[in-house]
């Protein structure tokens, strides 16, 4: 699904705006995340070297504001109407968190950086601040995760795949 999400950026905005802008927007939502970003800027023929600052920086950006501020915006929505779907959302999150309560640290950053559907640094970052966990130990354990998720990406995409893709 990700892929096909990410082919569609490429083809609708690809050649109306940077390629490089496209990847760092792309990187920046969730789900696409990093992951999309690579794809993306492997669509549109975007040097890897460049690429990887650039996705692995838009993927970065959303983690802070995500730790701070999604336990008090859950808040917020629960009073609402739109109750059940945090109730979901946070449902999701926690089933996904289960086995990070023990090794924090290295769970979290395995959990963002290996590139699977549900994971990544929103759902990381949501299920660190669920949890409670610091955001000391929360914030590298993301990084690094989207660092290897950008690594293992580029393997696929510019390697693997590279080959045959273009």
């Amino acid at each position: 699904m990700a892929n096909t999400i990410a082919a569609w950026f490429a083809e609708n905005l690809g050649h109306v705006i940077p390629a490089e802008l496209v990847c760092f927007i792309v990187s920046l939502l969730p789900i696409l995340e990093c992951r999309g970003g690579l794809i993306v800027a492997s669509l549109l023929n975007v040097k890897l070297m460049t690429a990887l600052p650039i996705c692995v920086l838009g993927n970065i950006i959303p983690v802070p504001f995500i730790l701070l501020l999604i336990n008090r915006i859950f808040a917020a929505f629960k009073k609402t109407k739109h109750h059940k779907l945090v109730d979901r959302i946070e449902a999701h999150a926690m089933k996904k968190s289960e086995g990070l309560s023990r090794g924090e640290f290295w769970g979290l950053l395995l959990f963002v950086g290996i590139p699977l559907p549900g994971t990544g640094a929103w759902t990381g970052s949501m299920i660190a601040a669920l949890l409670g966990m610091k955001r000391k130990k929360a914030v590298p354990a993301i990084g690094l995760g989207v660092i290897l998720a950008a690594f293992i990406i580029s393997v696929i995409f510019y390697g693997l795949l590279g080959s045959v893709m273009h």
